[in-house]
């Protein structure tokens, strides 16, 4: 048996209030293959910690669903989340998540959730998450990693509501980060980064930043069509935009992607453009089901 001694005036962990929280932490993985019928279908399924995964039954679409759950109920300081999904030659799947994502008050360091996706040729994969809402002094780092093959398609959404807009708070104090890198067949084709720091409802009012909008996203879909082709959706898509209020909305097309940038000025105003968006660039398929009850 082996003891050790400390000194009577020597301060504990107990005495000092030195005490560490405890963290969330949580790894899903989820892949998808196709059946003979061709029809996709789960192929494996893994969850540890506050990542759980659920597959509803989707009735008069063709993408299979997950559905992705922190069971935590939102994130602060030190806790890390990671998501792993991949959808096999000649399927579609689709994923999302159960609720917003509430990333709270971190007295030290940030949140972190990394999400990768892999998408292989002939396949497609939407990656569609509810917004995320940042509580003032929240902190948090994500990722979005994507390695794409051959002809994949490719379509994600990332939403940011800036506080509890419904009761009136202010994020005076913020660190947010958001990287993006998206690769097809190993190469680079699409790099982003988003950063919000520091007093963001003083930063956000100016015209150049956000113009006192509250809420904002990011869509971006990557395929193989040609440019003539990508072309034609960004001009119907920017044709759908055009009659919504209280939304700021950008589509640009390039290297075989186009981009959509949205701010608003509430959530309301945000998801009500967002949501025929996301039904343009996905040809008529229905919205997860989340997203409507």
């Amino acid at each position: 048996m082996y003891a050790t001694i400390s000194p009577s005036n020597a301060p504990s962990e107990a005495s000092s209030g030195a005490v560490s929280a405890q963290r969330t932490s949580g790894t899903g993985r989820v892949s998808f293959k196709a059946n003979d019928e061709g029809q996709t279908k789960l192929d494996r399924l893994y969850q540890q910690g506050c990542a759980k995964i659920r597959l509803p039954k989707v009735y008069g679409g063709k993408a299979a669903e997950a559905v992705l759950i922190n069971s935590a109920g939102g994130l602060t300081g030190g806790d890390v989340v990671n998501w792993h999904a991949t959808a096999a030659s000649d399927t579609y799947a689709v994923l999302t998540t159960q609720a917003c994502e509430k990333i709270y008050k971190a007295d030290s360091d940030v949140a972190r959730v990394g999400n990768h996706l892999s998408v292989a040729d002939g396949a497609r994969l939407d990656w569609l998450p509810q917004e995320t809402i940042l509580y003032d002094r929240a902190g948090l780092a994500r990722s979005l990693d994507v390695h794409l093959e051959g002809s994949a398609r490719f379509l994600a959404v990332e939403s940011l509501l800036l506080g509890r807009i419904a009761m009136g708070e202010a994020l005076h104090s913020l660190a947010f980060s958001d990287n993006w890198r998206i690769h097809r067949d190993g190469k680079l084709i699409h790099a982003e980064a988003q950063r919000l720091e520091g007093d963001v409802a003083h930063i956000g009012a100016a015209d150049a930043v956000l113009s006192g909008h509250l809420a904002l996203a990011t869509l971006c879909y990557i395929g193989p069509e040609e440019s003539d082709a990508m072309t034609a959706l960004m001009e119907s898509g920017r044709t759908l935009m055009a009659p919504f209020e209280g939304c700021s909305v950008g589509l640009s097309s390039f290297n075989g992607k186009i981009l959509a940038r949205l701010t608003a000025i509430n959530g309301m105003a945000l998801r009500a453009a967002l949501i025929p968006l996301i039904s343009h660039f996905r040809t008529g398929e229905p919205l997860p089901r989340v997203w409507t009850t």
